[in-house]
């Protein structure tokens, strides 16, 4: 059976709101939350950025969702042997209900230090260096690494979980999905990628994961004025969602959209039929946890259309 969690876009909600989501979530029976790691948003209509980790330690102690980071990338803007103290005291803070979400980076977030912005086979080779020095410190011992991208010397993580933590690894395209394969211990996506699902499965039995965005709203023109307003950009990116340092492009992109060709791609309006169907598609990709975002401010009344209209019809 397929888990269903709630997506909690750190580009649309401050702190508070995150957290005030959650336990939202909690209480109409959703038990995990993906909570997305951004430093800007996509579009800045969007409005908001917080730091993920305060949020993670806000939500860890006022619920017990499963919660998993989509995705946090450990290899440019924080080093990771700061990332694997972050995730450690996050995992001791919920324990066994943290899962490290892990990718090679966007742009947008990324380049704020001033470093160039290399091809994805770096990025790559950067990120399975990272994982294997986080998994490093995350044993207990002294780590001294001296890497090809990273240094670190004498470090000893003192506040550790008693269990390992999971580290999920997301992937657009088949050289992500091998290397999720072949270190992760799980793979993320937020297409309904079936291939890429294959992919992964032929070598590793770990959770896969994926996530989308629906907007719920009392009309279907409502609806599609809040999605276009927060996310024209969304499905026309491509590339350039990797590799677009500022929201200003993003938003130029989203000229080239229109809410109605929006709404072909996010399920908009009071309608759970049509959400459910949007859903599905991930369901039917094999994927065994679906995270769902509702797009805007209100997410008390697309918390309650997910938990009492939607997911019933899956």
């Amino acid at each position: 059976m397929t888990t269903f969690g709630i997506f909690l876009s750190g580009e649309e909600l401050n702190p508070r709101a995150m957290v005030e989501a959650g336990q939202l979530a909690e209480q109409a029976g959703f038990t995990h939350a993906w909570l997305s790691d951004h430093y800007h948003p996509w579009q800045e209509s969007q409005g908001q950025s917080p730091f993920v980790w305060s949020v993670l330690g806000g939500l860890a102690t006022t619920t017990q969702l499963t919660m998993t980071t989509a995705v946090t990338c450990p290899t440019f803007r924080i080093h990771p042997a700061i990332m694997a103290q972050a995730a450690a005291t996050t995992a001791v803070l919920a324990p066994g209900r943290f899962r490290f979400g892990v990718g090679s980076g966007e742009a947008l977030n990324e380049h704020i230090l001033g470093e160039a912005w290399p091809p994805v086979s770096i990025r790559l080779e950067r990120l399975e260096e990272a994982i294997d020095l986080m998994r490093q410190l995350w044993t207990g011992d002294i780590v001294t690494h001296q890497g090809r991208y990273y240094t670190v010397h004498n470090a000893k993580i003192f506040s550790l979980p008693e269990e390992e933590i999971p580290v999920l690894i997301s992937g657009f395209g088949p050289e992500a999905t091998e290397l999720a394969a072949r270190i992760g211990d799980g793979w993320m996506s937020t297409s309904p990628d079936a291939d890429g699902h294959a992919q992964f499965k032929s070598k590793n039995s770990g959770v896969t994961q994926a996530g989308l965005k629906i907007c719920w709203a009392p009309t279907e023109d409502e609806a599609k004025e809040t999605a276009f307003r927060l996310w024209s950009h969304s499905g026309m990116g491509g590339q350039a969602s990797q590799d677009v340092p500022m929201w200003h492009t993003f938003e130029s992109i989203g000229e080239n959209n229109t809410p109605d060709k929006l709404a072909e791609k996010v399920a908009c309006g009071p309608d759970p039929q049509i959400a459910a169907e949007r859903i599905r598609t991930y369901v039917d990709a094999g994927f065994d946890e679906v995270y769902i975002a509702q797009m805007g401010t209100d997410q008390a009344g697309g918390i309650r259309f997910l938990a009492e209209e939607v997911l019933p019809l899956l």
